[in-house]
């Protein structure tokens, strides 16, 4: 059932329009119609929620295109069929929007969230963020995080009003998933639950919880459809061994690429129903009955002892067997010193940088130059280091 949500603001600017809420939202949910608001006022969404809006400018970004041609584990030119943090970023919004529909939670803000969480990822995955952060190490580092909350408050320009997206304060909050407390105290208001020890939005541990999920089954997949690691290691993984062994018993003949898809996907169920049930458990323990409430208790989305233990196991194998790969590491060592000497050439000689950039290192050389680069794709970064390095290369 529908009804309509009115709003001081509503008043302040006409409209023919009112912002519908379903009835069913949980009391814990997080409330568009009670939102505390964007950094800039705005008048009202309507006929959208003010999540709806967040998530809409988030599709609509630069930042989020440019995912399409960022990596997870394998750079982008090394096939069309791997993960790109853009298909990741759809995943894990497909996978949060149907635990916060079971939960009762707003579905628009935890999309918001998924799609925005690696707004700020560097080319080449994470060894990436990891030259990123060496090269600004006396300059106050690199983290891709805070790296996707400065994309939607300041890098992203497409509105007259103000700089960056402008996004509400739930949304920006659940992107900024964890913070040191150094980092927290310059935030201000968003940063504020890191100093009190207090928790974000369900909507936003759901958002984390899922984007677990999905990077870690569908590194899975794409480490079977690589090559670099075979079904025989992962039956040394519990979780996958259960339900390979259940495909295998149903469906004996069924060929290779068949079969994995059939595992990973009762994996990704297996994670998702327990996360649910465990999720919800913790609900009935502490009842919170608003979303302070839920700031106030321990963390209350999460996985059951034995799945989390299982779920610890699978990350572990991907990490000795998939993500420290001889291929993978030699891959991860040219990137890495892609983003160094690109770093290092933009900082010894600004000029080489964009006229718009060249603007902008005027109130930071450093800092806009990890801006720069944060904000290329894998391809684009190989070319900028071509044109800047080979001799031959057309600028």
């Amino acid at each position: 059932m529908w009804h309509r949500a009115d709003d001081d603001a509503t008043h302040a600017h006409p409209t023919p329009f009112r912002v519908l809420v379903m009835d069913r939202l949980a009391p814990y949910a997080a409330d568009p119609a009670k939102t505390r608001g964007r950094r800039y006022p705005e008048p009202p969404a309507a006929p959208r929620s003010e999540y709806q809006r967040d998530r809409d400018r988030i599709v609509h970004s630069t930042a989020f295109r440019r995912l399409e041609y960022k990596t997870q584990v394998f750079v982008n030119h090394e096939g069309d069929l791997f993960r790109t943090r853009l298909t990741h970023s759809l995943e894990v919004a497909q996978i949060g929007r149907t635990l916060a529909r079971m939960l009762g939670l707003d579905e628009d803000l935890t999309e918001t969230i998924a799609l925005a969480h690696d707004l700020g990822h560097t080319p080449f995955g994470h060894v990436g963020q990891d030259a990123l952060n060496e090269c600004m190490r006396e300059h106050g580092g690199f983290e891709h995080n805070l790296q996707s909350l400065r994309v939607v408050d300041e890098l992203e320009q497409k509105y007259a009003e103000f700089e960056g997206l402008n996004l509400t304060f739930e949304a920006r909050e659940g992107i900024l998933k964890h913070c040191s407390r150094h980092d927290a105290e310059r935030l201000g208001e968003v940063g504020r639950r890191f100093l009190e020890g207090l928790q974000p939005s369900l909507e936003a541990q759901i958002a984390n919880l899922a984007d677990e999920i999905a990077y870690n089954n569908h590194d899975v997949d794409d480490g079977l459809r690589s090559g670099l690691i075979t079904l025989e290691q992962l039956e040394a993984v519990p979780i996958f061994a259960r339900h390979l062994g259940e495909v295998r018993r149903l469906y004996p003949k069924l060929n290779d690429r068949r079969l994995i898809h059939e595992t990973v996907r009762r994996m990704i169920n297996t994670l998702v129903v327990d996360l649910l049930a465990e999720t919800r458990r913790r609900l009935d323990e502490h009842r919170p009955t608003s979303l302070e409430d839920v700031r106030r208790c321990p963390p209350l989305a999460g996985f059951s002892e034995r799945i989390q233990a299982e779920h610890l196991q699978l990350k572990q194998f991907l990490l000795q067997n998939l993500y420290r790969h001889y291929r993978v590491v030699r891959m991860s060592e040219k990137a890495r010193r892609v983003v160094r000497e690109l770093f290092e050439a933009f900082v010894a000689e600004p000029r080489l940088l964009p006229p718009e950039y060249q603007q902008r290192a005027q109130d930071g050389l450093h800092r806009t130059v990890c801006d720069y680069i944060a904000g290329m794709t894998d391809r684009y970064a190989i070319r900028e280091h071509r044109r800047i390095f080979d001799i031959e290369e057309l600028a």
